[in-house]
């Protein structure tokens, strides 16, 4: 495990950082891109990205580990959300405070489920990164962090999400504009990270056992 500090919007958190291994891409004006093992509930930010659905009524993978870790208040607001506008669509977010997570907000973005990469799925995951991205500038937030959307139960093939994921981030991070100084995806398995670090480095993600 890891010590650091980490500020975010106008937090700053100082505190045990739960993830096993990490590499970051140094980019131009002090700009980082992190991959980290760990669980993204225990891993301070200003904004942690959670992978729910459009309905934002909660459910399994990382959308119930951040709402049992982060308390009841974060679904009160999502019922309000729901109330004033009926859920979210595919490839958008919406954003509420963080609750109990070591963190300012949550950015519920809503992925799309692979169903071939014909129905234009591509698109619709780059937007969810997009649309967090955006929520992190109009919140003032400086460090996001993300898991890999859709490569769950919504059956995303790893080796093409994450070129996607990474993509997005790092050209939203070489914006001279940009507020967001770093973006952290968090990963759940060691072969997960593996593909992911492949990208980064430059490397084909199919050449990943």
């Amino acid at each position: 495990m890891s010590q650091k500090t980490i500020a975010g919007g106008e937090l700053s958190f100082n505190a045990t950082l739960y993830y096993y291994s990490g590499m970051e891409k140094r980019l131009s004006r002090g700009r980082v891109l992190r991959l980290v093992v760990g669980d993204i509930t225990r891993i301070p930010a200003g904004a942690i990205v959670n992978a729910a659905n459009s309905r934002l009524a909660g459910g399994g993978g990382v959308d119930g580990a951040i709402h049992r870790a982060g308390g009841a208040a974060i679904m009160r607001e999502l019922d309000a959300i729901r109330a004033r506008q009926g859920g979210c669509p595919t490839g958008s977010a919406v954003a509420t405070t963080a609750g109990d997570l070591p963190a300012k907000y949550v950015f519920h973005a809503v992925g799309p489920v692979y169903r071939g990469g014909t129905q234009g799925e591509g698109g619709l995951l780059a937007s969810c990164y997009r649309a967090c991205l955006a929520l992190a500038e109009a919140h003032g937030v400086g460090v996001v962090s993300f898991p890999s959307i859709s490569t769950g139960v919504y059956g995303y093939p790893i080796r093409e999400a994450a070129p996607i994921a990474l993509g997005e981030a790092e050209a939203h991070l070489g914006r001279p504009e940009s507020r967001v100084v770093e973006a952290i995806f968090v990963l759940f398995a060691q072969s997960d990270y593996d593909v992911y670090a492949a990208v980064l480095e430059g490397r084909p993600a199919a050449t990943v056992e």
